[in-house]
């Protein structure tokens, strides 16, 4: 076994002792392919409002800009799936699975810090930095490269032993490691559920996906008040949504997480409609006070709240 095989192995130890679903490894390089179509969806203005997206352009393509010497990138997946969802009638307003517990930024970010430290015990002396949705990395295409899924239509990535209900966050090291065979197979074949089913048609083409369009884009990033074009469009969601996973078939895959920390605010547990519509700033802060919830702000929450009220037929 070579050393970088050897580094490997001891980085899928070490990820599977944190709890880590999968874990693959990519030579850090520039993502060729990715430039032109990161430049057109840009060009296309399907960010909307989240202008970060089109920032560090150069640094988003190539891992080598963001970690000096970088030279391995360690994607990592973490099961968020709920062992049974919130929104039990159909009246219910909806929260996206990924937000019924504590952040995952923290969570995960966590794990990260204890990765890199069991990493360093090991090995020794290792430069890199850990990320979870903090950076601009394009994790999809990390994930994909390494071997963990492909990107389905609805641009999420998708593994076939578990779906796509997972967080992924990656390790970019300056240590050369073995890397992984990337995954080449699309396995959606002919299957347009989630284009179907998206109420905003924010799925412009297999794969790519208007921002601007995306419910969650409307109920978390977008700080306006909502166009009245959308109108009866929400199914509900009131903070992110998961219409395009929910209607996947490799979603019937899908397991509970084990994780304590993403289980629900006992409080949140038998919210009605009702409780929603009469929630206090006080109930928000106790509630929702290390919850990804709290990006949308209360404003932002009774926002999206009353504009599903407004459209129920008196």
């Amino acid at each position: 076994m070579t050393l970088p095989e050897k580094h490997a192995a001891t980085v899928k130890a070490i990820s599977s002792q944190l709890g880590f679903d999968f874990c693959g490894i990519s030579e850090a390089v520039f993502l060729e392919e990715e430039a032109p179509r990161l430049e057109t969806w840009l060009n296309r203005n399907y960010q909307g409002q989240m202008g970060y997206l089109a920032n560090y352009f150069d640094k988003r393509l190539d891992p080598r800009n963001l970690v000096e010497g970088a030279k391995s990138v360690v994607s990592l997946a973490y099961n968020y799936f709920p062992e049974k969802s919130l929104d039990q009638s159909p009246e219910a307003l909806k929260l996206a699975k990924y937000a019924y517990g504590k952040d995952y930024h923290f969570v995960i970010k966590d794990k990260l810090k204890k990765f890199l430290e069991l990493l360093r015990e090991e090995i020794g002396d290792i430069g890199g930095r850990a990320f979870v949705d903090s950076a601009p990395v394009m994790e999809r295409q990390w994930a994909q490269r390494s071997g963990l899924g492909w990107i389905g239509k609805n641009s999420l990535l998708i593994n076939r032993t578990q779906g796509s209900f997972f967080f992924l966050a990656e390790l970019i090291i300056d240590l050369q490691l073995s890397p992984d065979s990337q995954a080449t197979k699309d396995y959606c074949g002919t299957c347009t559920k989630c284009l179907d089913a998206c109420p905003t048609d924010a799925i412009v083409a297999p794969g790519v996906v208007d921002g601007s369009k995306c419910i969650s884009y409307y109920t978390i990033e977008l700080k306006d008040e909502l166009p009245t074009s959308v109108k009866g469009k929400f199914d509900n969601w009131i903070f992110g949504c998961d219409i395009c996973q929910d209607v996947c078939p490799w979603n019937r895959f899908s397991v509970p997480h084990q994780e304590p920390d993403f289980k629900p605010h006992p409080e949140i547990h038998g919210f009605s409609r009702k409780d929603w519509e009469e929630l206090t700033e006080e109930t928000f802060g106790k509630v929702f006070q290390k919850s990804a919830v709290k990006r949308a702000k209360y404003k932002g929450l009774m926002r999206n709240i009353n504009f599903l009220k407004k459209e129920t037929p008196s």
